[in-house]
């Protein structure tokens, strides 16, 4: 019989282990910055003195930005929030509102003020919405969906090097799961308030948080229940087809099945990622443009460097 520290163990692994199946992180050759390779490398300190020399020399937001960010990543909130009003002057985007990196950001009560800004900024440039409190709670469940995960890529790299997690994640994967049960319930609340979102209403980014947090619960079942719902989202062009072909095919994946889009990812004996197999895979990029989607050897190699050579009819 499994004791309960075992089984709260095994539980936290399993945040790991699934966020490692069905992270969208890729490992495409790219182009980055001395300062981009240190934050990647969970160097932060080093990463922030470089951010900062490049900054100083060239003002550039998009620079004050990842310092911002990275600052966001230690925890100093001061220096965070002093460059991220720098960065965010012209930038009429909502995704600031939804980036997990500035999670550390969003109970501090000068938060209040980045949303207020941008969430005017983007209908002043994009139209105004008509549901921009529901966008802006919608924006905070997506931080909170993806809340730690640059810690926790670091412990896949660890795990990747090493063939098991760091001491240090296991706090951390059980404050995740914390997180995704509180986000889950608040996001049943915002539907039973609000109604299903749609793009038309509060925007695509936000519209998408319901889709990320029911993929993201450990129970098939919260999936199942909301596939149709996903499903005629994205045939009616109010919701994400990506999101909705990732859910189909976890669950199809969960069930031993093979999948239908090629979403579902998992490691091999290399320690590489692959896709999981997949229903008749030469007709799969019919499937996936049917949705809108793009050919998966392109997705594949985009998102985690995989060569699909299967040739499609």
């Amino acid at each position: 019989m499994k004791s309960p520290l075992n089984n709260a163990k095994m539980k936290i692994l399993y945040t790991l282990f699934l966020i490692l199946s069905i992270s969208g992180v890729s490992n495409a050759q790219s182009k980055v910055s001395k300062a981009d390779s240190l934050r990647h490398a969970g160097k932060l300190i080093e990463a922030i003195k470089s951010y900062t020399k490049d900054y100083n020399m060239t003002k550039d937001k998009k620079v004050g930005y990842k310092l911002a960010s990275t600052y966001a990543l230690i925890f100093q909130k001061d220096s965070a929030f002093h460059y991220l009003n720098l960065s965010l002057k012209n930038d009429t985007s909502l995704w600031p509102l939804a980036d997990t990196n500035l999670f550390a950001l969003i109970d501090d009560p000068r938060w209040s003020s980045i949303e207020e800004s941008q969430l005017h900024k983007y209908q002043q440039d994009q139209g105004v919405l008509k549901q921009p409190e529901y966008a802006r709670q919608l924006l905070q469940l997506i931080i909170k969906d993806q809340a730690l995960d640059y810690y926790i890529d670091q412990a896949k790299s660890h795990f990747m090097k090493e063939g098991s997690p760091p001491q240090w994640y296991y706090p951390i994967g059980a404050y995740k799961q914390e997180i995704v049960k509180e986000n889950y319930e608040t996001m049943l609340q915002l539907l039973d308030a609000n109604g299903w979102p749609t793009y038309t209403n509060v925007g695509k980014l936000a519209a998408d948080a319901p889709l990320l947090v029911i993929n993201h619960h450990e129970d098939d079942a919260v999936r199942k229940k909301y596939l149709e719902k996903i499903k005629q989202s994205c045939l009616d062009g109010e919701g994400s087809c990506m999101e909705y072909a990732k859910i189909q095919d976890r669950i199809l994946v969960n069930e031993n099945q093979p999948q239908i889009y090629g979403m579902q990812f998992r490691y091999n004996e290399a320690r590489t990622l692959e896709p999981f197999p997949i229903i008749d895979p030469e007709y799969v990029d019919q499937r996936r443009t049917a949705i809108g989607l793009e050919p998966l050897a392109v997705y594949l190699k985009r998102k985690i460097n995989y060569e699909w050579t299967v040739v499609q009819k």
